[in-house]
């Protein structure tokens, strides 16, 4: 059974910086997208960064020049280092995997992904 856990997340006040992890067992992704997403309270989960298979990365617009993903295939692990953080971006940060890609195009969207963890808080403090 494979499975994603998070950690990194925590309280920091804004301007600082945490680094996220996705630790996955159970198989390899090495041949599908990985990403983070994130949910405030009473809103939707959005899309903040991915990391293709082939290492193409995509960010969502809010996070651009902040937030960087990268993956290290050998510990089957993705990272999300967050900087300049703000306190809009307080949320439950998700990590998710596909299976299989199929595509050259990164994946933004939550139906795309097989498996989710299971969520780490991040809290920015103004």
């Amino acid at each position: 059974q494979a499975q994603l856990v998070e950690s990194g997340g925590g309280l920091v006040q804004a301007g600082g910086s945490l680094r996220l992890s996705c630790a996955a067992s159970g198989r390899t992704f090495s041949s599908g997208d990985m990403g983070w997403f994130r949910q405030a309270p009473d809103k939707e989960r959005e899309f903040v960064a991915v990391i293709t298979w082939s290492g193409r990365t995509r960010y969502a617009d809010s996070v651009k020049g902040r937030f960087t993903i990268s993956k290290d295939n050998a510990k089957n692990t993705v990272y999300l280092q967050m900087n300049s953080l703000k306190p809009e971006d307080s949320a439950v940060y998700y990590c998710a995997a596909q299976s299989n890609s199929g595509s050259f195009i990164p994946s933004i969207r939550t139906y795309q992904y097989d498996y989710w963890g299971q969520g780490t808080q991040v809290t920015v403090s103004s």
